[in-house]
Order: C-alpha cells, then structure tokens, then sequence
C-alpha cells in the first residue's frame, strides 16, 4: 500500500505559517486596501474569471503565458515588500547584506558549478549587476534618515527572482529546490493578499463555486490538467512538488506529488475565515483534518493510480464537516 506523508505536511506547513502571518499583516494589508471587501458579486466574478481562464491558457502561446507569469510575480514582490520596508535602519541593512551575500554567492556557483556556456555567463553578469546595485543601495541607506517610501529595497526580490528564473530555470538548483521556495513563497503571499479581502460570507460562496469548479474542469473536461502541464512545462512557480515519502521510484527515478498554488491558497483562505470566525484553536484543528482528508485522498490516487483530482475537493472535505459540527453545536 502506497501512502505520502511529504505532500500534507507541507499543505500543514503553508496554511498554518499563512494563518499566523495574517494575523500581524492584515491591518497594514487592510490599510493599502483601504478597507475594501470582495462582496457577492465579486466573488463570482473572480470564479468566472478563472474558469476562462483555465479553459483558454492552452491556446496562448507559452511566451506569453511566461511573460504573463513573471510580470505577475515580479509586481507581488515588489508590493509586498514595498508595503512592509518600514522596517528600522538595522532590519534595512540586514536585508540588503542578504541580497548581497545571495546575488554574489549565486553568481559564484553559475560561473564555477555550471559550466561555462553563453547563458550562464550571461546569468552570473545580470547577478553581478544586481550585486552592484545592492551594494549601492546599502551606501545610500546608510546615509538616508526615512524609513518611508524604500523603493530600493523593493527592487531587490523581484530581480533576483527574475534572474534566477531566466537564466538557472534549467539547471539542477532551480528544480526542486529554488522552484518549491519560490512556489510556497508566493503561496504564502497571495493568501495574504487576498485573504484580506474575503468576508465569511463571500468565502463561503467562493469556496463552493470554485470546488465546483474544480470538479468539472479536471474530471469532466480536462481542462484544469492540461492548464497545469502546459504552464508547469515552463518551470514557473505554479506548482510546489515534493517526492513522495515514504519514496516511490519509476524507474530509478522519485515519484513526486504536486500541488497547485490554488489549492494552497484555497485551504489559507478557509484556515484564516476560520480562525475569524471560530477562534484559532477550531481555525488549527481545521487545518489538521483538512490535511487528513487530503492525506486520504491522496493514498487513495497513489494505490490507484489516478493522475489527478480536484485538490479543493480533497481539501474541503476535511473541513466541512468539522464546521458543520460547530455551527450544529452552537
């Protein structure tokens, strides 16, 4: 009997790191947004809008789906750590002497561990660039008084990102490693961001519709399955994949389970609303069964050999029920 303890783990891991962050997040979060809400209307929209697009990213062209991608995830850096660089002058420096050690240490290992080939020398000069203008950045923070408005600092995680991603996505660091951290990193965001948006009324309705969604366009018209490898073919962050433990081989090679940053957005958007609503010891134990289920679920595909299932639905059934006892129990 094949089973997986890596996958649900992490799904733990992700919505509970999410759950805490959104605690200290959501009122500089709810500031930026000006108190904005998604009301009924907006969530069904945003459901019609992702079912249109799942359905039609086949058809567009993988540059335009990469460009797409990265602009995307370039602008998430950017707002997040624009929003939060208010941070004392030791924090500042702290974050830009990382970015120096990082941009100057992958530029290292290119040029040394990769070979020497046009691409990667061209990657290890982009991250020298970037190297320089941390360092002038570092100079110019040591003499700049306000902690306000650090466009500098907010420059430096989407051009890494960039760097790394054009020109190291086909070597053996970006897959797992730099594919799985960038992949849990923009989950983690994007349940921030969003999250803060989302009322317990719309989110009850956005998670109904999107696991009705879900249903239908992987059981019944593929489309979600062939969205996923048409954009996953192209090494962006769309997926975080984990080999399975205890370990599966296909000929000598890992078995891994993937899971979409939809999904993990989707069990970080239940866990938060829970927590809201019920307090965050039933918001915990619901991200437990939620696991659970997705645990079950995910050992019934390994002994059966299903190629995919809808993750809302295997996630949503583990807290389903436990929010139905509760609201019976009041």
């Amino acid at each position: 009997m094949y089973f997986d303890i890596a996958m649900p783990l992490t799904l733990f891991i992700v919505t509970t790191l999410a759950m805490f962050l959104h605690k200290r997040a959501e009122g500089k979060l709810k500031d930026v947004l000006e108190e904005r809400e998604f009301r009924v209307r907006d969530a069904i929209l945003l459901i019609a809008a992702l079912s249109v697009t799942v359905s039609l990213v086949v058809f567009i062209p993988q540059v335009a789906v990469m460009t797409m991608f990265l602009f995307s995830y370039s602008m998430l850096l950017f707002i997040f750590t624009y929003i939060f660089s208010d941070f004392q002058k030791a924090g500042a420096k702290l974050f830009s002497m990382t970015f120096l050690m990082v941009s100057f240490l992958a530029a290292a290992i290119s040029l040394f561990g990769f070979g020497a080939n046009i691409t990667v020398a061209y990657g290890a000069s982009a991250l020298f660039c970037l190297f320089g203008f941390t360092f002038v950045a570092l100079l110019y923070e040591e003499g700049r008084a306000s902690t306000e408005g650090r466009w500098y600092l907010a420059v430096l995680p989407p051009a890494l990102f960039m760097c790394l991603y054009l020109f190291f996505s086909g070597t053996p660091i970006w897959f797992p490693y730099l594919l799985n951290l960038y992949g849990i990193v923009f989950a983690v965001l994007i349940i921030l961001y969003l999250g803060s948006l989302f009322t317990w009324k719309t989110s009850l309705i956005f998670v109904g519709l999107l696991t009705v969604m879900d249903v239908i366009l992987v059981l019944f018209t593929g489309f979600m399955v062939s969205a996923a490898r048409h954009v996953s073919g192209l090494m962006l962050p769309v997926l975080v994949s984990v080999p399975i433990v205890p370990t599966i081989t296909v000929g000598r090679r890992l078995l891994y389970m993937s899971l979409g940053l939809g999904d993990f957005f989707f069990a970080g958007l239940i866990g938060i609303q829970t927590m809201k609503k019920f307090g965050k010891e039933l918001a915990i134990l619901s991200v437990i069964t939620m696991c659970a289920s997705f645990f079950i679920f995910e050992t019934f595909m390994l002994n059966y050999e299903l190629i995919a299932f809808p993750g809302t639905l295997m996630i949503i059934c583990g807290w389903l029920p436990l929010v139905i006892w509760k609201r019976l129990k009041r």
